[in-house]
């Protein structure tokens, strides 16, 4: 091999091993930050155990902007854990010229996911008094919402994406047409990123019923969506998942004022 071919070979090699573990540590760094950035967040608003100081609760609401840039953070720290494997995979791509870089993929995904503050702010500002006041109709809405995740999770929607999610070498050959444009790029982050929301929407949703800010189920759901998309048996512990959503469901149902306990 020519000494020209030799070096190239070593320099790919090098960035290909620097991406291997850039990547995830990258990720993870901004995980990190999302979660410090959420705790902020919870201590910014405590919770209102009276409700007669509810009217005062929503005077402390976020704005809008505020809100979007929470849960953005929360987003970053819930979903790129889950992600770091196809995110790797296209980041070797980007590092041989293959498609265009990684921030035009990542940027989608988070776009997808950032649309979903405006209906997660809306149900938050309804919903932030009364969970934490422990109203009844609050503790039965939290169990419908628990129910109907749990159904979710058992669906056939639920297992294609699933399965999009946790095989990102098929993923990217079905949906890499196009990602050395930039524009290409995005939308296939953007592809990814709907497939994320078809998995986790419905825990989303949980999150929101049961306090959004609420760490203690952040991280109960984090450990759940990293689990379905990246053990072995991930299809599995989405069905064990079920079976926990659903029965903590029926508890809320049956007993709506323990939404205090579990908030």
């Amino acid at each position: 091999m020519p000494l020209e071919g030799s070096v190239a070979v070593a320099v790919e090699r090098q960035a290909g091993a620097r991406l291997r573990l850039g990547v995830p540590v990258t990720l993870l760094v901004v995980a990190g930050a999302g979660w410090w950035w959420s705790f902020r967040m919870a201590d910014d608003m405590p919770g209102v155990m009276d409700p007669s100081m509810a009217d005062m609760a929503m005077g402390h609401s976020l704005s809008l902007l505020a809100f979007t840039v929470a849960w953005v953070a929360m987003m970053a720290a819930m979903m790129f854990p889950a992600i770091s494997p196809v995110v790797r995979l296209y980041g070797l791509a980007a590092a041989k010229g293959r498609v265009a870089p990684l921030p035009f993929f990542v940027a989608a995904y988070l776009a997808v996911w950032g649309a979903m503050a405006v209906p997660s702010y809306v149900a938050w500002q309804r919903l932030e008094a009364p969970i934490a006041g422990g109203a009844s109709w609050a503790g039965r809405l939290a169990g419908g919402v628990l129910l109907t995740a749990a159904v979710w999770q058992l669906s056939p929607l639920k297992s294609v994406c699933l399965r999009h999610c946790r095989s990102p070498l098929s993923f990217f050959m079905q949906y890499g047409s196009g990602a050395a444009r930039r524009f290409g790029a995005f939308r296939m982050g953007a592809a990814h990123g709907l497939f994320c929301l078809g998995c986790c929407s419905a825990l989303m949703a949980v999150l929101v019923a049961m306090g959004t800010m609420n760490l203690a189920w952040m991280a109960v759901l984090t450990g759940l969506i990293f689990l379905e998309k990246t053990a072995p048996s991930g299809e599995r512990i989405a069905v064990v998942g079920a079976a926990a959503l659903a029965c903590t469901g029926v508890l809320l149902l049956l007993r709506p004022a323990l939404i205090t306990t579990l908030t």
